[in-house]
Formats: C-alpha cells, sequence, structure tokens
C-alpha cells in the first residue's frame, strides 16, 4: 500500500521515465501515475476516485499547457486544492511568478542528474502541503548541491 499517490503529466516521454526511476530511490512508497498530456490528466481526474496527494506539471506541452490546467484545476471545487507543483526547465523570473498567481503551489526546475531528481521528490513529499502557503519567498525549489538563485 502507498504512502502517497503522484501524478505527473509531461509531453517528454525521456522525462516521464526519469521520474518514474527516481521515485524508485525515494524512502516513501509512492505510487505514480504518468499523463503524456494535459487532457488525459483532467480527464483522469475527472473520472477516477484517486486523487493525487501531489500533482507535479508540465507547462510546455502542445495543446493545453501547464497554466491551462492550472486555471482549470483552480476553478474547480473537487479539485482546486490538489497540491501542483509546476516542474519545468523554465527559470525565468516571469514565468516562475505568472505559476505563482496562476494558483500553483510551488515551483522546480527539472534537475538533469538523477540524485537531484531524487531529492527534489523526497522534498516534495516533505512539505505538509495542508499548510504550506506559497510566496515568492518560499515558492521555487532550491537544491541544496545545485543552489538556484534567489528569485523575487
Amino acid at each position: 500500500m502507498s504512502d502517497f499517490t503522484l501524478f505527473y503529466t509531461d509531453d517528454d516521454y525521456d522525462d516521464l521515465s526519469m521520474f518514474a526511476d527516481a521515485l524508485e530511490c525515494v524512502s516513501k512508497k509512492v505510487a505514480l501515475q504518468t499523463f503524456d498530456s494535459a487532457d488525459k490528466l483532467l480527464k483522469a481526474l475527472q473520472n477516477q476516485p484517486v486523487i493525487p496527494n501531489i500533482l507535479f506539471l508540465d507547462l510546455n506541452m502542445p495543446g493545453k499547457n501547464g497554466f491551462d490546467v492550472l486555471e482549470e484545476l483552480r476553478s474547480n471545487k473537487n479539485q482546486a486544492s490538489i497540491p501542483v507543483i509546476v516542474y519545468s526547465t523554465a527559470m525565468d523570473n516571469a514565468v516562475i511568478k505568472q505559476c505563482l498567481e496562476a494558483g500553483a503551489n510551488y515551483f522546480m526546475t527539472k534537475p538533469i542528474l538523477m540524485q537531484d531528481l531524487v531529492e527534489c521528490i523526497e522534498h516534495a513529499l516533505s512539505i505538509d502541503w495542508k499548510n504550506f502557503k506559497a510566496n515568492l519567498n518560499n515558492f521555487v525549489y532550491k537544491r541544496h548541491k545545485h543552489n538556484i538563485s534567489k528569485h523575487n
């Protein structure tokens, strides 16, 4: 039995595969459901009894993008409280601010190294999402080894 259920949506199959591999290395038992498009994610959320504990969401996808997903989730009372981590290659301050304003709970840059991805996932699992309130000072994940500059 899993402690957590994660959903991860990304149109890049290599990223989906690397994420699944990294998840096998985390300390908690985690069930993972992956989706290669925003439409598949949204359909699954409407038709499944499973609500994810955390949703990792890529921004840049063809068709509906991550911002479209955030808008739909935050306007649906049954899905509005799902913690959403934008998981992207983007590191532009304007994009980060737009994610926060759109209702994302957290922002993580996709790491290159597997150990960094495991660390990212472990960190996401350690957050008390019921009490976490995102703001510009705590919104962007900063890896310990490859510290990212502060975004304000």
